[in-house]
């Protein structure tokens, strides 16, 4: 498995798998993919916006016919995208795509959304924090995707949010069809439901519309001071535990091994091959990019393997029961602690194959695939199921 943090960009620089070992077939794709719409929504109109990078480095956005656009650098920020390129499913349903990194494909119901241009050209994307953008209140989400001459990969991602409830379905030539149905039709409220039932900064997720109804459901990391020290009992156990006895963390790559670590007098987990981490926040957890699990160009392989499967097990509360990450993993363990993710625990329940990003490296597993994802060499044609909010 390809892990979703070697997309998020337009190079692999952050990639907790290499390429080698992962299963894809080494010929090359086509020159372009079909995207298909399966519009269940039941709105009056739902349309697409499809944008990423491509191969010559350019940002490129799908025009409202699906033709590719580059848009040019404004000579001011947050200028107004020149084209339209709002591309509507119910009478344009299938697309073809060109190769393009970091990519992702938005779909939004009973209105447009508003893309702005700042000087670069960089693409300003809709928020869904910012109150002041003007796509905040609208009902929108997104999937992720990378389609480049070695594989074609997408995934649901709930690492920031819940809303618009979306499946993947990959019609591939010859190695076979993938399906991540995602969460079900009118997923949402029983989701915010739940968040307010646990109570506490859990129920400040809940993002309303202008209607009062739930809109989105946010990750806790967007919420990140309202969780100030909520996991530091949990992590000093954690740091008190692996003081005195071994915590080994299996790379799961070919040639690289497993390292194993000890909590030294200085406060730092410092394992055999030299790789050290400072004790980590409840931000750092949730974000799984800040502290100690900061990743950057430069890092050893060994430290971007160790970062993701630290800040899985402290995600799902297993780290200080499983000495052994993630070989000894037990699925029905995770966030059973009364402090954990539970974000993650209640988007998981909702999810009728347990598949989808909860959490930047949800996609850490002693075998089973929790992380959404399909991918393939071999593409046809990708087709994004839209169910309905409610």
């Amino acid at each position: 498995m390809i892990s979703r943090r070697a997309f998020l960009g337009a190079s692999a620089a952050a990639a907790t798998f290499p390429w080698w070992g992962c299963g894809i077939a080494s010929a090359a794709t086509p020159d372009t993919v079909k995207v298909a719409f399966d519009d269940r929504s039941g709105a009056g109109e739902t349309y697409a916006y499809v944008t990423g990078i491509a191969p010559d480095g350019k940002v490129v956005i799908l025009k409202a016919d699906g033709t590719p656009y580059n848009p040019p650098s404004p000579s001011a920020d947050q200028t107004p995208l020149a084209e339209d390129c709002a591309i509507p499913v119910k009478s344009l349903p299938q697309l073809s795509v060109p190769k393009m990194a970091g990519a992702r494909i938005y779909v939004v119901t009973d209105a447009k959304l508003d893309f702005f241009v700042n000087p670069g050209p960089a693409l300003v994307h809709p928020s869904f924090v910012n109150t002041a953008d003007p796509n905040h209140g609208r009902n929108w989400s997104f999937c992720e995707f990378t389609f480049n001459d070695a594989v074609l990969f997408a995934n649901i991602s709930y690492v920031d949010f819940v809303a618009i409830p979306m499946g993947l379905h990959l019609k591939t030539t010859g190695s076979g069809d993938q399906t991540v149905p995602g969460l079900p039709a009118a997923s949402l409220d029983p989701i915010c439901d739940a968040l307010r039932a646990q109570g506490g900064a859990w129920a400040e997720l809940v993002d309303a519309g202008s209607d009062g109804r739930p809109l989105r459901a946010l990750s806790a990391q967007h919420r990140a001071d309202r969780f100030t020290g909520y996991l530091d009992g949990y992590i000093d156990s954690v740091w008190q535990k692996y003081s005195g006895s071994d915590l080994t963390v299996d790379s799961q790559i070919p040639g690289l091994g497993k390292f194993t670590g000890r909590v030294g007098s200085d406060g730092l987990l410092a394992f055999t091959n030299g790789e050290r981490f400072a004790k980590p926040v409840t931000a750092d957890v949730w974000s799984c990019n800040s502290g100690p699990f900061a990743l950057k160009d430069g890092d050893s392989a060994a430290r971007k393997a160790i970062v993701p499967r630290l800040a899985a097990a402290l995600n799902r509360t297993t780290l200080l029961d499983n000495p052994n990450q993630p070989d000894d993993e037990n699925p029905a363990k995770f966030y059973t602690a009364a402090e954990t993710n539970h974000y993650a625990r209640i988007v998981h329940s909702r999810l009728p194959d347990n598949r989808g990003y909860a959490f930047p490296y949800d996609d850490v597993s002693p075998g089973p695939d929790f992380s959404g994802a399909v991918q393939a060499g071999d593409p046809d044609t990708l087709t994004i199921t839209i169910n309905a909010l409610r």
